[in-house]
């Protein structure tokens, strides 16, 4: 019975023990559920951190979106928004040279504090500068990045806080670190910032593929800086054929600054190419690049006529046909008369469209002389001179103008009621933002024929098609390249055509085609004959030194 009772008494003392294991066990459990907790309360955050940002409503100030968002993604070290330094008015002042010893011993005494040994570390701290509206201090109108590597998750966040800037102008990228596909997501970033985004800076950044092209398939940036990018003549080619094409043409991007790059002939050639059916870029720099004598006349050559290839007379003369049918097509909804009439009407238009380019073909190439010439050219050239008239500039060769010249010389009663509205449009494209703005809204509105290069009026001579050459081109910069005697006789020569032309227009419209030309520190000396004449013919051309030269000779006079 002790045995017994004893194993009743046991049993009771059994569970004690399996009482202390499993309060032991919960007591772990209790530590292995507060150490899950803390451990699973920051995979949480980090993993609903992604989904956050989608959900955040940016405020239009980068400083706060970008540091949320930021946050939101995870980062514990991001770069800061801080407002870019403006150096000039600090140096301004002291002009006088008893400040100077005074500002040297500052730098000196502050130099083996401690706050300057942090704030020098603090300045290569990567950030992101920005530069404010003068009248707004939270509107950020420039974005300057430089020094640290740009990746997608930047981008991402990027994405996000960028579109809410509403008067975002520019965004400067200097050795960041890019890559083909990151550049790919850069781009198509662009469009969803606002339309006030205008020029992009994009400059040591080397990549394998050359790819910056694709911001040039963007109708909103119009200034492009590509300097010191390693771009060579494969880079070159692929940006020589988003400026145009025999079946597409860039027409938003003004300027355009491929500098300090490795660019050569072949390069430049297809630049040049680029040029011919361009009609929107003003402003050009190929310095500091490996151009020799073959690049530079190539780039001359477009400067003043050119003749058309092949393909391109059979792509006018596809123009031209199918401009005639889409006249003969508008004309009976336009025409008040009777059927009988309007089928008069184009089979006159067809017959004087299809005869036009035959008759031009065999004729002025066998009259070569003016007086054969004159008979034939009394209204196409009272046209063209109308077109000149109605757009100083390098515009008028930007498409409408253009358009209704071709239509006028071949079709003739058709496309006078177009003529008042160019009209208009030519007198306003005074300065270059305007022209700009001009191009963007007529190119909106109208079809890609209007604007194609390729319908404006053209010469026949020796059995070639010349088109007149771009006069659009205001700034060409060549400096520090490999140029000889050579390449300036090619481009004395377009100076003296563009000359010439200028000055068959108005005094009043003021000078067509080149105003700056620059060809300073190449192969040739600088008192080479070429030059002096370039230099001669350019300066009256300059519209700063004329203006100089006003000033002087009123100050003169008083």
């Amino acid at each position: 019975m002790s045995s017994e009772s004893s194993a009743p008494g046991a049993s009771p003392r059994a569970p004690r023990p399996g009482a202390q294991k499993s309060s032991g066990a919960v007591t772990k459990k209790g530590e292995r559920a507060a150490k899950e907790k803390t451990a699973t309360a920051l995979p949480p955050v980090g993993e609903e951190e992604p989904k956050n940002p989608e959900e955040y409503q940016c405020t239009g100030v980068l400083e706060t979106d970008f540091a949320e968002l930021c946050t939101r993604s995870g980062y514990t070290d991001f770069p800061k928004v801080v407002t870019r330094p403006r150096p000039h008015p600090t140096f301004v002042p002291s002009a006088s040279m008893s400040e100077k010893p005074a500002l040297d011993d500052q730098r000196l005494s502050g130099s083996c504090s401690l706050n300057s040994l942090e704030s020098k570390y603090v300045f290569f701290r990567p950030t992101i500068q920005v530069e404010l509206e003068q009248e707004d201090n939270r509107s950020v109108k420039e974005i300057y990045i430089r020094g640290w590597k740009v990746e997608d998750r930047i981008l991402g966040i990027f994405s996000k806080c960028l579109p809410s800037l509403s008067q975002l102008q520019a965004i400067n990228l200097w050795k960041v670190g890019l890559t083909d596909k990151t550049l790919t997501t850069f781009v198509a970033l662009l469009p969803l910032c606002s339309s006030t985004l205008r020029k992009v800076s994009l400059e040591g950044n080397p990549l394998p593929e050359q790819s910056y092209h694709k911001f040039m398939a963007l109708d909103t940036i119009a200034h492009l800086s590509l300097r010191n990018n390693n771009i060579n003549d494969h880079g070159a080619k692929l940006l020589g054929q988003a400026l145009s094409t025999l079946h597409s043409c860039n027409r938003t991007l003004v300027s355009l600054n491929l500098g300090f790059n490795h660019i050569g002939d072949e390069g430049a050639g297809y630049i040049a190419d680029g040029l011919r059916l361009n009609r929107s870029l003003l402003w050009l720099s190929l310095a500091h690049n490996r151009i020799q004598d073959q690049g530079a006349l190539k780039l001359a050559e477009v400067l003043r006529p050119f003749p058309l290839t092949h393909t391109e007379v059979v792509e006018r003369r596809r123009l031209l046909l199918e401009r005639g049918t889409q006249e003969r097509l508008r004309s009976p909804s336009s025409s008040r008369h009777g059927d009988s009439k309007a089928e008069r009407e184009k089979s006159q238009v067809m017959g004087i469209s299809s005869m036009v380019l035959a008759d031009k073909m065999d004729k002025m190439q066998a009259m070569k002389t003016p007086k054969g010439l004159g008979k034939k050219k009394d209204k196409p050239g009272e046209m063209v001179k109308k077109e000149e008239k109605s757009g100083s500039g390098p515009s008028p060769t930007q498409g409408a103008p253009k358009k209704e010249d071709t239509t006028k010389a071949g079709k003739g009663k058709v496309t006078i009621p177009e003529q008042k509205p160019t009209k208009g449009k030519g007198t306003k494209t005074g300065n270059k933002e305007k022209r700009s703005i001009l191009l963007e809204s007529e190119l909106v509105a109208e079809a890609t024929e209007v604007v194609n290069p390729l319908l404006e009026p053209v010469e026949h001579r020796d059995g070639k098609v010349f088109m007149p050459g771009n006069k659009v081109l205001l700034h060409l910069n060549l400096v520090r390249n490999s140029i000889t005697e050579t390449g300036l006789e090619g481009f004395l020569a377009a100076v003296q055509y563009q000359v010439k032309f200028s000055k068959a227009k108005s005094a009043s419209k003021g000078p067509v085609g080149l105003l700056w030309l620059s060809l300073a520190k190449n192969c040739f000396a600088p008192q080479c004959l070429a030059y002096a004449m370039i230099q001669e013919l350019m300066l009256p051309r300059d519209p700063i030194k004329a203006k100089l030269r006003e000033e002087e000779a009123m100050a003169v006079s008083t």
